[in-house]
């Protein structure tokens, strides 16, 4: 498929997996809305891309339903509307629920969440007048337990539940959703974590961090092909099996990581 032209709108495009979406994007000849609550990660990123008009930068709180809204009309006023949404924007967190403030955990799932909601209500009748494609950055945690990240991985599940639903009411509308479940890739979010204490959480499942470029490569053909759900990394997909075939194993596995007793 021939995306010359076509529209992309990422948010949590500044960085990891975002950035590496907007650079494979405008390698397949579209034109991308990079969208960020980080304007100088914006402006950065839109430098070192050298695009000239097939790149803008939208600088907004996906937590903000207006600001959602008036992100919408920008990227309508420059190019007409979107054929892909990506919903990248995330946190994550670190302690065990005991330990959570209740406001972190809000805060974790207002961001995760409600953002994608947000900014999915916003771009909607767009998607709908061009059957677009709606891209949901989910993760293991979205069908599994993730020991010391309760609000991550709650608010990972809502999405599959909200998403799930949403792809069979606009399916007549020729929009279809993606549900993408990486691992763990090599980006900056841990180092943008909220309630980090002195935790020591399992960083990986199995196996090493994924490159964002190899999970962007994998990103992009699923989405091209319309696909309900994408594991982009070997692990995710091996992590899926364990978790719907045994869970008490996975929450054993868990527990473990949490130990120290096994990393992978």
């Amino acid at each position: 498929m021939s995306e010359h032209g076509e529209v992309v709108a990422i948010t949590g495009a500044a960085g990891g997996i975002g950035s590496a979406l907007a650079r494979r994007y405008l390698a397949g000849g579209a034109r991308v809305a990079l969208l960020d609550v980080d304007a100088d990660g914006l402006r950065s990123l839109a430098d070192d891309l050298h695009e000239g008009e097939r790149v803008i930068t939208v600088d907004f709180d996906v937590t903000s339903e207006d600001e959602c809204q008036t992100a919408a009309r920008a990227v309508a006023d420059t190019w007409g509307g979107i054929d892909v949404l990506i919903n990248n924007a995330g946190v994550s967190h670190l302690s065990p629920f005991a330990d959570t403030d209740l406001a972190v955990f809000r805060r974790v799932v207002e961001i995760n969440f409600f953002g994608s909601v947000n900014c999915t209500a916003a771009f909607l009748p767009s998607l709908i007048e061009r059957r677009g494609r709606i891209v949901v950055l989910s993760s293991v945690a979205g069908f599994a337990p993730l020991s010391l990240r309760s609000a991550y991985s709650a608010s990972k599940h809502a999405l599959h539940g909200f998403f799930d639903t949403l792809r069979v009411e606009v399916l007549p509308d020729g929009v279809t959703v993606t549900l993408v479940c990486p691992s763990f890739v090599r980006t900056d979010i841990e180092d943008h974590m909220l309630g980090r204490r002195s935790y020591t959480g399992p960083r990986r499942t199995t196996g090493q961090e994924a490159d964002p470029d190899d999970v962007a490569d994998v990103i992009h053909t699923a989405v091209a092909a319309r696909e309900r759900m994408v594991f982009p990394t070997d692990d995710a997909e091996l992590a899926y099996q364990v978790a719907t075939s045994d869970p008490a194993g996975f929450d054993e596995l868990m527990r473990q990581m949490v130990a120290g007793e096994t990393d992978s």
